[in-house]
């Protein structure tokens, strides 16, 4: 058969219609457009500024004062709390509550005076861009800082200073959980849930739209069976290959690429198949609005996208604006990567997550309450 360039034309007359009256497609495919324009111009930075800072202020003087607004005035970090000890700085780094700590011993300004001054930077060594961020800024500031310290006194005393004198502040840096910088640390924790979200929102979201599509949804509602009955018979089969998945992955973290594991494996486990439940809702909520297989595959990639760059896996969500934070707060992947984090990397109990486990309840309960009222048994 010979091309016809008039069938062509007729074809392609079709496809134009029919794309132009799905008015659900275009708006999906020109937003994708726009989000990924959005989200790779404003979130897409590995600069981190405004790190949350603990301050633990031994010296209490006003050199030690003005050091702490210097690394404030950098930008690259906000003194969000003054703790008493070491011990509690540790402690807010577990918990997520700062990505570093600055410790500043007794007798500051005497120390600087004599050019001996010394200070220790804990950095919080689960979020990859911060650590590195942070490890290179409390040297430039500390150096910046030494440099208009030795200005005024020269100034002051009128004695310029020698070539063999060093800095008046020294700068001491501890990295914890990562002190060797391995970027599979970084990664494998929450690949592992970016993995689980991937599977259970993007099965899930097509479920019942393939049954329309394939005609089998016909023969289902010929039966007797119920609405539950019908989730339940898909939903379970797929947390078993969600669930077998999230072995496989921190088996191959743990034993393939030697990320050390350090929390309960047991407590992992089940605050895994919480955010295993919340995102089989988030998918069940989108199978049920959409009407296409490929509506709801589009709009399950939507959340993949989320998760790559919203939720800190790759970029930490510190250094965003507040609207790219808030659209990141929709994905259950953004409370489950601290979780994870904190229990494989940090070893931390569930005193320390609680705050994240039980907001992926309430997305739970929610998502599944507007999936239920949403979901008909008919094939309209």
């Amino acid at each position: 058969m010979q091309f016809d360039f008039q069938r062509l034309g007729a074809l392609m007359r079709k496809e134009t219609i029919q794309i132009l009256r799905d008015r659900r497609f275009i708006m999906l495919f020109l937003g994708l457009t726009f989000v990924q324009l959005f989200v790779y111009s404003y979130a897409a930075s590995r600069t981190v500024y405004h790190l949350p800072m603990a301050v633990v202020d031994q010296s209490q003087d006003p050199t030690s004062r003005s050091f702490v607004q210097a690394l404030v005035n950098s930008q690259y970090f906000d003194a969000t709390m003054y703790l008493d000890d070491q011990s509690q700085a540790k402690q807010a780094i577990d918990k997520s509550q700062v990505k570093a700590a600055l410790i500043i011993p007794p007798h500051f300004a005497a120390s600087v005076d004599q050019h001996s001054a010394n200070f220790l930077m804990l950095l919080d060594g689960s979020d990859q861009f911060a650590v590195r961020s942070g490890y290179s800024a409390a040297g430039l500031v500390a150096q910046n800082f030494g440099l208009q310290m030795s200005a005024e006194s020269v100034a002051l005393t009128g004695a310029m200073p020698s070539l063999s004198d060093s800095l008046p502040i020294n700068t001491s840096t501890q990295i914890l959980y990562n002190p060797d910088l391995n970027d599979k640390w970084f990664v494998i924790p929450g690949i592992i849930g970016m993995i689980l979200q991937t599977l259970a929102i993007e099965q899930a979201a097509i479920f019942l739209v393939r049954d329309r599509e394939w005609g089998t949804m016909e023969q289902i509602l010929a039966t007797p069976v119920r609405q539950l009955e019908l989730i339940l018979s898909k939903m379970i089969p797929l947390s078993i290959l969600c669930l077998l998945a999230f072995g496989i992955s921190v088996g191959l973290g743990i034993f393939w690429f030697g990320v050390p594991f350090h929390g309960n494996l047991f407590l992992y486990f089940w605050l895994a198949l919480l955010f295993l439940a919340s995102c089989l809702g988030l998918g069940l909520v989108i199978s049920t609005r959409a009407t296409t297989q490929f509506e709801a595959e589009t709009s399950s990639m939507i959340f993949m996208l989320f998760g790559l760059l919203l939720t800190g896996l790759f970029y930490p969500r510190t250094g965003m604006p507040l609207i790219p934070q808030l659209i990141g707060d929709i994905a259950p992947l953004t409370y489950f990567i601290r979780i994870s984090r904190g229990i494989y990397m940090k070893g931390v109990g569930l005193s320390f997550v609680w705050g994240d486990a039980l907001i992926l309840v309430i997305y739970t309960l929610i998502v599944v309450g507007i999936s239920s009222k949403t979901f008909k048994m008919r094939l309209d």
